[in-house]
């Protein structure tokens, strides 16, 4: 089991200003400064994924890594000042379990994949090494500094979501923080706790919930998300649009548009994006589900989506208020050879070469938000 007795000795060189520091502070004359730590770590006694080890400043957390989890230590990697994050990742992996270890960590923005990594942001970069180190270390990744460097919201729904992640592929990870903050998001089997030099098991329990607000608003709103939509920038004019805020801050977009066709026509879903830092709990869905529910509100009119997005494809597929209504297939798979050769000319403004799926809302009209909301 992972036990150690650590000592660490360093000289104290006698200088000028070394002995006018102990005199004026009273400090005891010294050849060595030595601090001591017996770390216990029984962690090996029960199954496990994920682990923390959480202290103040200078207790000796990353110390005691290093000792006992030397070989499994990720503090930074290294990456190219010019060449795409997909890129970084082990050379024999294919771009599909790159992308879907990018997914999991809560980090489902393709454009952003697309760009080297010192551009990204302080939340990406935090996302992109998570996704990282599962993919190169799938025995055990121990993370330094775990998320030291950013704010701490985003702190906090990021260790939601990597720990979804690390559950779900049936990973080993422990996250070395300062922060206590993450305990109740993150949801460690195990805490060593170097405030009270302790060990202890947890069970695991839901996250925090989390509440936010949506509020219908005008088309122009989506100048605040289309930069991070995985296909175009461009939104209809007419679409019913609706935003969720957190703390006022906007986090997340959905816009339905109506299209005549057999039957009296139908809504479908135009546009939907979460907000990278906010990825990976299910914020977007949530928006999603909400919205259709008052679409349908609507005269009684089919609501649809069609997405691209495996993540997506997952959701909607296992979800029970939608209906398969299109198998996944690639939309260059029917429609005239012009039209084909259209679709391949321009697949990347489009889904010519990615496969999609269509859905059917199959939950209750939201009568009295759709009211609420001007719709009907």
């Amino acid at each position: 089991m992972p036990r150690a007795h650590i000592i660490r000795s360093v000289e104290i060189k006698q200088t000028p200003r070394v002995l006018q520091l102990q005199g004026l502070f009273d400090v005891p004359p010294g050849e060595r400064s030595q601090e001591e730590w017996d770390a216990d770590l029984p962690c090996e006694e029960k199954e496990w994924n994920i682990g923390l080890i959480v202290g103040p400043s200078g207790s000796g957390k990353s110390t005691i890594a290093s000792r006992l989890f030397k070989d499994n230590i990720i503090s930074s990697y290294k990456w190219s000042k010019t060449e795409s994050i997909v890129d970084g990742f082990p050379k024999g992996m294919s771009i599909r379990k790159i992308t879907d270890f990018l997914s999991s960590v809560g980090f489902s923005s393709p454009p952003n994949w697309l760009r080297p990594y010192h551009v990204l942001s302080t939340g990406e970069q935090f996302r992109v090494t998570m996704a990282r180190a599962l993919a190169e270390s799938p025995d055990l990744a121990v993370i330094d500094e775990f998320t030291s460097v950013v704010d701490r919201t985003v702190a906090q729904i990021g260790s939601t979501a990597i720990a979804r992640a690390v559950r779900k592929k049936k990973q080993k990870i422990i996250g070395i923080s300062c922060h206590y903050d993450i305990l109740e998001w993150l949801q460690p089997d195990w805490v060593y706790d170097l405030r009270s030099n302790t060990f202890s098991w947890r069970l695991v329990q839901q996250h925090p919930e989390i509440t936010f607000e949506i509020r219908r608003v005008h088309y122009s709103a989506w100048g605040l998300f289309s930069k991070y939509h995985y296909l175009d920038h461009d939104i209809n004019r007419s679409a019913k649009c609706f935003i969720a805020l957190l703390d006022e801050e906007p986090i997340a977009f959905a816009a339905w548009t109506y299209t005549v066709g057999r039957g009296g026509g139908f809504w479908r879903g135009h546009r939907l994006v979460c907000l990278p830092d906010y990825q990976g709990i299910g914020i977007g869905v949530r928006l999603s589900d909400f919205v259709a529910s008052l679409m349908a509100a609507i005269k009684g009119k089919r609501v649809f989506i069609t997405t691209a997005h495996p993540g997506m494809i997952y959701y909607h597929s296992a979800s029970p208020l939608w209906g398969l209504y299109r198998r996944v297939a690639r939309a260059s798979e029917s429609g005239t050879i012009h039209q084909k050769k259209e679709l391949q000319r321009n697949w990347l403004m489009n889904s010519a070469r990615r496969a999609t799926a269509s859905f059917v809302f199959k939950g209750k009209p939201n009568y009295k938000d759709a009211k609420k909301f001007g719709l009907i």
